[in-house]
């Protein structure tokens, strides 16, 4: 039988709350999902190395349980110039609606700039001897992955496909993250082709169990009890959730966001990577409508994401959820307004119901 992965993480249940990025994992709230028993999980993809480790050190003075922290893994990426004159001229008439100035002289980050910043952030992770670290749309070279490892930092990967699974454990991962079609934010693909391969969790589970033999994390659209047990049951270690943590009362998501979820259903939900330029789940709102049809014309992540980065912010600060990135998984009606402690006790409480036990021989 495996080693459970509350063994291995140092945890009490097999829930680990999402890392997700933009302000959504305050302290507050990855502290607390730790001290109720779970793995907490700052979102670091676009913090300041300074600002991780700044937030790092708050965490530890309010737990002294394990937590970690997720990476972007830095990206090749094209800087076509009519694609970036064709995304303004078409952003144009929403900035007019915002009341934003027309967009000049913008600063892109290179792919250099971004491979510092990376670089920069793992020494944070070594130097503050933070216990968990995870990884996004790709995976670390050899020789980071051992660094890390003399370090005994363990590591958690991202996968959107088997294929994407193999090659975590290749590479040398303890753990993979399996993202289903339903998750929220943006897909963690990063294997040419399979950005757009949206494969339901039910389905993958099984496929990536029967192709690895490190423990899978099963992540998409799980809200509650039901969905830890379906995603057990098919050989899931535990189970990574976001959207259930983001409507938390601890989460820093925009309130308009959390509204947002509440009160959506699963048909509100659509694919869109007009936002960023990467593909990501969230709520359709008067941007993604608008930008649709030039969709398949915008420039990668992160340039597009730069482009759309003023009128998200003034979407928020206007109080109107029209041209905000409302992320969010497929479930949104299963999401509540309650603590991070409420959420991870109502589920394990379900869990651990008579007649029904977690640990069988798959665990």
């Amino acid at each position: 039988m495996a080693i459970k992965i509350e063994k291995l993480l140092a945890i009490k249940f097999p829930i680990i709350q999402a890392p997700m990025a933009g302000g959504v994992t305050t302290t507050q709230l990855v502290a607390e999902v730790s001290n109720a028993g779970a793995l907490g999980m700052i979102g670091a993809g676009y913090l300041t190395p300074s600002k991780a480790r700044e937030q790092i050190r708050e965490i530890k003075k309010q737990t002294q349980k394990p937590f970690g922290i997720n990476l972007f893994i830095p990206e090749k990426f094209n800087v076509v110039e009519e694609k970036i004159e064709f995304a303004i001229d078409a952003l144009s008439s929403l900035r007019h609606q915002l009341k934003l100035p027309p967009q000049k002289h913008i600063e892109f980050p290179s792919e250099q700039d971004l491979h510092e910043t990376f670089e920069q952030h793992l020494q944070v992770v070594i130097e503050e001897q933070v216990p968990v670290c995870s990884f996004t749309f790709g995976i670390p070279s050899k020789e980071i992955i051992a660094e890390l490892k003399k370090h005994k930092i363990f590591l958690i990967g991202t996968a959107t496909t088997a294929e994407e699974a193999i090659e975590n454990e290749k590479a040398g991962m303890d753990v993979v993250v399996v993202q289903g079609s339903e998750a929220g934010g943006h897909r963690g693909s990063f294997l040419d082709g399979n950005q757009e391969k949206l494969i339901g969790l039910m389905s993958l589970v099984p496929q990536v169990v029967d192709q690895v033999n490190i423990p899978v994390i099963a992540a998409g659209g799980i809200m509650d009890a039901r969905g830890v047990k379906a995603s057990m049951s098919l050989g899931a270690a535990g189970v990574q959730m976001g959207t259930a943590f983001l409507t938390c009362k601890e989460s820093g998501a925009n309130a308009i966001h959390k509204a947002a979820i509440l009160s959506a259903s699963a048909e509100d939900t659509i694919m869109t990577r007009s936002f960023s330029g990467k593909w990501a789940r969230g709520i359709e709102n008067q941007f993604t409508r608008q930008m649709k049809k030039y969709e398949l014309l915008l420039p990668d992540f992160p340039l597009q994401n730069t482009l759309t980065q003023e009128i998200r912010k003034a979407s928020a600060s206007q109080r109107t959820s029209d041209y905000m990135s409302l992320w969010s998984g497929q479930s949104p009606e299963l999401a509540k307004d309650q603590t991070a402690r409420e959420l991870i006790e109502s589920i394990m409480g379900d869990v651990e119901k008579p007649g029904y036990d977690i640990y069988n021989d798959w665990g």
